[in-house]
């Protein structure tokens, strides 16, 4: 079979890297890509030539892939001229991209989004949100100690001793739990909050304390994912947030709500009242922000506070992003073909939350 890639218009990361290219010739599979695909994630085109692939036209690889790997856009007249029964795989955002999934209702190809893999034991190694959120809550806390005006860890000096940064974290997911570590390893003091109690063991282990409202509500379904919660509960948390906030030298917030509103932790009220110099990391800012005043992708000035939005910080390590993001994919396709293209496990779990044209199946089975 050949695996055809796309370039992506829309993020540095490539969805293959040179290593997995060896994987996919080692398993017979042809592997054709455009030119400069990997180019902004530092993988030029010689070092997929050199690992036995080809370079060729986008009109190309459409034409002749029988599986096509993309990163977060496909364009409808990019699908039209692919093969029938043809498996297209990225991350497409399918819960507010529903336009793109309505539109795949009247193709006969199997389109499947990565960023809908549930969390499950059996999918960790396809999980790409996991992958890239890890790299995310890394580069938060890098970029705020790039814009911190004082030291993180504690220093002693002749002309005194400098205090650790005060640190919080505002969710204790993935990417959470990352910056967490990584704070902590530059020698911060951190607090951190989340409204799943399941999470605090993992906080504590880390060095953090965790700081929480009783009464919570907590969804097994979610998928390890927070819910909405109710208003007695958000009228609790903003008041512990608030408070924790003004002791803050670096608030990093995460909390997401897959197909929602982030929900709104920091204030304007809040900002306002924080300390000079602080700086606020907005890691839900594409999806409304958990700050009131965060802006997608642009850094702001509110009282001597500096507020970054910025949903997507993995894109600001293209190459490891590329690395994880080309695993999970080949993992995918592992899974997914391991008892060969005429046999796919369309009635396993994976299958059923990642592939967003269900009502194709009955005609590729055929």
């Amino acid at each position: 079979m050949i695996v055809g890639v796309l370039k992506s218009t829309t993020s540095p990361i490539s969805p293959l890297v040179p290593d997995l290219a060896k994987k996919y010739i080692k398993h017979d599979y042809q592997v054709i890509l455009e030119a400069n695909c990997g180019s902004l994630a530092h993988f030029p085109d010689v070092s997929f030539t050199e690992a036995g692939a080809s370079i060729h036209s986008e009109k190309e690889i459409l034409k002749a892939a029988d599986i096509i790997l993309t990163d977060t856009k496909i364009a409808s007249d990019q699908i039209k001229h692919t093969k029938e029964g043809a498996i297209i795989i990225g991350r497409f955002n399918p819960l507010t991209n529903k336009a793109f999934v309505e539109s795949l209702t009247a193709t006969n190809r199997l389109i499947f989004s990565l960023d809908m893999v549930p969390r499950t034991s059996i999918a960790q190694s396809m999980d790409i949100l996991s992958s890239l959120a890890s790299l995310a809550g890394y580069k938060a806390v890098i970029t705020a100690a790039e814009q911190y005006s004082g030291y993180f860890p504690m220093m002693s000096t002749a002309a005194g001793t400098v205090p650790p940064a005060k640190v919080l974290v505002l969710g204790a997911g993935v990417a959470g739990l990352q910056a967490i570590a990584t704070a902590r390893r530059l020698g911060a003091v951190v607090e951190a909050f989340d409204v799943r109690s399941a999470v605090k063991e993992e906080v504590q282990s880390l060095g953090a304390k965790f700081i929480e409202v009783e009464g919570s509500k907590e969804d097994k379904q979610a998928g390890g994912y927070a819910v909405q919660q109710s208003e007695e509960y958000i009228k609790l948390q903003k008041q512990l947030i608030h408070e924790r906030a003004l002791n803050a030298d670096i608030v990093i917030t995460t909390a997401n709500i897959p197909g929602k509103t982030a929900p709104l932790l920091i204030t304007k009220a809040t900002v306002e009242s924080m300390k000079p110099g602080s700086v606020i990391i907005d890691m839900a800012s594409a999806s409304g922000g958990n700050c009131e005043l965060s802006e997608d992708n642009k850094t702001i000035h509110i009282n001597d506070v500096k507020i970054t939005g910025n949903s997507k910080l993995f894109e600001s390590a293209p190459q490891e992003s590329s690395r994880l993001y080309s695993t999970n994919l080949y993992n995918f396709i592992t899974f997914l073909l391991k008892e060969g293209l005429d046999q796919l496990p369309f009635d396993h779990e994976i299958v059923q939350k990642t592939l967003l044209n269900q009502t194709e199946l009955v005609s590729v089975n055929k």
